[in-house]
């Protein structure tokens, strides 16, 4: 899951949720970045990266019960795309594969009893957990277990690591394939910021993509919710104002 690294050279991207639901995705889309990409464990650093985004993760399902929303939200992309299935100008082998790839990713989140909870009975990890929520507790005084784990050989955290991030594979795939069906639904415009304030109506919409210029020397500030939104540039650099006319491309999914 590597969407929200990848950006324009010559572009910052942006993305703001237009619902809470949604929202709460680009958070567990985040955190599940970060354990991906730190999984190789090279420099130390990787390990408290890998486990704090774990534990944070973990919290983050304790508290809101994804499972339900994604399931809908899959069955509602299917129904979707089931209504082209009569259209003859529409590629049907590619439809009936996204067709198909959907249920795939469905039935696998529908089959998981409770998301992570091999992950909460796993003994090293309830060992160390609680120290990653206290700063600078994670030191090698404060759980020597991890730092002995950190020295096994390479096949056993390896394997460990496999398993962990195995078991939230199936919320990993249905959360990345709902994701970038919304994302590629959207339609790219080309429009301009008046004195730094931009506003429009998005009635369908649930996910805003903006890419402005790096050499703006502004970051947008995004406010609104279901249909109505407005983005207001700030100025970095507080001794540059924005300029009176800033192009940016703006995306409704």
């Amino acid at each position: 899951m590597t969407h929200n690294t990848e950006q324009n050279p010559t572009f910052v991207r942006y993305e703001h949720p237009l619902n809470e639901r949604v929202r709460t995705y680009l958070r567990f889309e985040s955190l599940l970045s970060q354990l991906h990409g730190s999984r190789q464990l090279e420099q130390k650093g990787n390990a408290q990266l890998f486990f704090k985004s774990l534990f944070d993760i973990l919290e983050l399902l304790d508290q809101i019960q994804i499972k339900a929303d994604l399931l809908k939200d899959l069955d509602k992309q299917r129904s979707k795309l089931k209504q082209w299935l009569d259209y003859d100008n529409v590629d049907q082998s590619m439809l009936s594969s996204l067709l198909n790839d959907i249920s795939s990713k469905h039935k696998a989140l529908l089959a998981v009893p409770r998301l992570g909870q091999s992950l909460r009975e796993d003994r090293f990890l309830c060992a160390i957990r609680q120290r990653f929520s206290i700063p600078g507790g994670s030191c090698s005084f404060d759980l020597p277990g991890l730092q002995h784990w950190l020295y096994a050989s390479q096949n056993k955290r390896d394997s460990d690591i496999q398993r962990w991030v195995d078991d939230l594979s199936p919320l990993t795939a249905a959360l990345d394939l709902w994701l970038r069906l919304v994302r590629d639904t959207g339609v790219k415009h080309n429009v301009v910021a008046k004195q730094g304030f931009y506003q429009d109506d998005a009635p369908d919409a649930e996910l805003l993509l903006l890419e402005v210029p790096a050499t703006s020397n502004a970051y947008p500030v995004v406010s609104g919710h279901r249909s109505r939104f407005a983005i207001r540039f700030t100025p970095f650099d507080e001794a540059q104002d924005v300029a009176p006319s800033l192009p940016f491309t703006l995306t409704r999914c």
